[in-house]
């Protein structure tokens, strides 16, 4: 098969220029480099944005996650439901509480948590539920939080998909007790590696600040602004979680540039929907009533059933054709990791499974032209083509 392309097209490549550059050159000039001053105006200028009280800048979204369990107490005996269909990111914050995960499964059209199973998971040791946002499409917020008041559970946010994101009219990070967000290469802006999370509660806010820092009660910044020298104390047993400047100059600049990212990947999300909706061995991404989408990633699912080749083959021929992909993702619960833990195992969250063998991501980011979007069609077209079941007679299926 005759590659679509002559040069391979990564999953993904980060949208940087001149600007950010400009901003890192000035952060290494002024002489600070760690947690200071670009830090201090990222967070504000990121609460301002999605709307919360506070933002605290951490070193990654796991980073927040585990920060924000160890707030509201999560510890040994503790149980936290959340979704198999995701990273391993919350699922570990979970157990290095000491914490057992607990899993309902997802919604076949949004790949969101499935809000309907979520009173069945619930036992008296039950603390937090960790709603994740696939692909940057909100969950069904109302509905998660009617179940969490009436059971006096905190709510937290895995929305490392969904800067951007709106439910309701009111953007993610802005509705429930804590939001996490990430700011991996990968991610709608990218500061390398880091993290923010935001809440409108002070205590929460104060108490993620302190852990993120060694559990110190002032940090050199706060000692370098002061015009008196005063000791400082550990308070708490905390980590070194926190964000520094170098970061902090990247996401100063990428989230000045966010609505317009934002845009390109609605406008290539609508070319993909167009090329696709017509191919009866894919199903596109479901939008959703009453959201804003943050277009993170275009996760199809493939009805392998229709085609002569497997997910992952069909994976192989895209690669082959210079198309990078990935997978989002292969349902947790079925890791060796969880599955020896916890003792889950196949069958026990069935709609995860079944995504799972079928899902696929295709390359979506600012940096991409049209005419990369345009390879990307050319070569699932030729593919599914090529590995279409057919009747007799050659008629297909």
């Amino acid at each position: 098969m005759v590659s679509v392309r002559n040069t391979f097209l990564p999953f993904y490549r980060p949208c940087l220029d001149d600007e950010e550059e400009q901003e890192i050159t000035d952060t290494l000039r002024s002489g600070w480099i760690g947690r200071g001053p670009k830090t201090e105006r990222f967070e504000k200028n990121f609460k301002e944005y999605v709307g919360s009280k506070y933002a605290i800048g951490v070193s990654s979204c796991t980073a927040g996650l585990h920060l924000s369990l160890k707030t509201i107490g999560i510890e040994g005996g503790d149980e936290v439901i959340t979704t198999p269909m995701s990273f391993p990111a919350a699922v570990n914050a979970i157990v290095h509480q000491g914490a057992k995960p607990v899993f309902v499964d997802i919604e076949k059209g949004s790949l969101n948590m499935d809000p309907g199973k979520i009173r069945a998971a619930i036992t008296k040791r039950t603390k937090a539920i960790v709603v994740v946002h696939f692909a940057g499409r909100p969950c069904e917020m109302n509905e998660i939080l009617r179940i969490a008041k009436r059971n006096n559970i905190i709510v937290i946010e895995d929305a490392a998909h969904a800067l951007g994101s709106e439910y309701q009219g009111r953007k993610i990070g802005s509705i429930t007790d804590l939001a996490c967000f990430s700011f991996h290469a990968t991610k709608n802006i990218t500061t390398g590696e880091g993290g923010m999370v935001t809440t409108d509660n002070a205590a929460f806010a104060k108490k993620i600040q302190t852990l993120s820092l060694q559990g110190m009660d002032l940090d050199a910044w706060e000692r370098a602004k002061r015009q008196t020298y005063r000791h400082w104390d550990t308070i708490l047993p905390g980590y070194k979680y926190n964000m520094f400047d170098l970061q902090a100059a990247l996401g100063l600049v990428q989230l000045r540039k966010l609505e317009g990212f934002l845009k390109v990947r609605q406008r290539y999300t609508q070319i993909y929907n167009e090329a696709f909706r017509r191919i009866p061995e894919m199903a596109i991404p479901v939008q959703g009533e009453g959201i804003k989408h943050s277009y993170h990633l275009y996760v199809v699912r493939l009805k392998i059933e229709d085609l002569s080749a497997s997910r992952d083959q069909i994976m192989d021929a895209l690669q082959r054709n210079n198309i990078g992909i990935g997978v989002h993702y292969r349902a947790l619960h079925l890791h060796s990791f969880y599955q020896k833990t916890y003792g889950f195992k196949k069958g026990d969250f069935p709609i995860a499974e079944y995504m799972s063998d079928r899902v696929l991501s295709l390359p979506l980011y600012p940096k991409m032209n049209e005419r990369d979007i345009n390879d990307v069609i050319s070569a699932v077209k030729k593919i599914i083509a090529k590995y279409r079941k057919r009747k007799q007679g050659g008629r297909r299926s």
